[in-house]
């Protein structure tokens, strides 16, 4: 957004343009920075082929929604006319799934928390020193929020973000949409392979009526 719009002869780019770019980021600051360096308490192995393929799909991504609204999507504050009740709505649901989002995240490191604690007890209780830096695995059901009626309420709020920022953008921003679409097709498989895994492991009755991912449908 700071090269493209002088080479389309943009002389400077409309407000609702830094507002989705705004949101892009904080969302992606939270999620690649925040969480993973400072808040979480421990982090499972991830297999290289993912790794390889969420960064290939965030770049391929991030040039998408930056190219669009660089200079290829709208470029005026007249394209955005008439827009001002859309945005807000956008605004509303973004921040009521990213809150939502980062409420459920927490819910799932408290399982970590509370297992660290225990095992530092644990070794306190033996005269050992605790193992830093390593928690034992641990797997609960959590029972706070959303995971009262779905497995992976985490998802749903992620999907409800994303809706937001394409409400925000219109239903005509391509970038946000495939956004959406890709979100959905990549996290519902995961979403319901793991009520299966919660299934096996925990037992239908633990699990109850729960669906895997949207309350009461999926």
């Amino acid at each position: 957004m700071l090269t493209i719009p002088a080479k389309q002869g943009i002389e400077k780019l409309p407000p609702a343009n830094w507002l989705m770019a705004a949101l892009f980021t904080i969302h992606y600051i939270y999620r690649a920075i925040i969480s993973p360096l400072f808040l979480n308490p421990s982090m499972s192995p991830i297999h290289l082929f993912i790794l390889l393929s969420a960064l290939s799909f965030q770049i391929i991504n991030g040039i998408s929604i930056g190219g669009y609204l660089a200079g290829y999507g709208p470029t005026t504050v007249h394209d955005w006319a008439g827009t001002a009740p859309r945005i807000e709505l956008g605004m509303m649901i973004f921040f009521a799934g990213f809150i939502g989002n980062i409420y459920h995240d927490d819910e799932l490191r408290e399982i970590r928390r509370a297992a660290a604690r225990n095992q530092q007890r644990k070794a306190e209780a033996q005269g050992e020193r605790g193992k830093e830096g390593k928690v034992d695995k641990v797997y609960m059901i959590p029972e706070n929020g959303l995971f009262r009626a779905v497995l992976y309420p985490h998802y749903f709020c992620e999907w409800i973000e994303w809706c937001g920022f394409w409400v925000i953008g219109g239903l005509a921003c391509m970038p946000a949409r495939s956004f959406v679409i890709n979100e959905v097709t990549t996290m519902l498989p995961r979403a319901l392979n793991g009520k299966r895994w919660y299934i096996e492991r925990f037992g239908k009755e633990k699990i109850g009526s729960k669906r895997a991912v949207i309350p009461g449908l999926i």
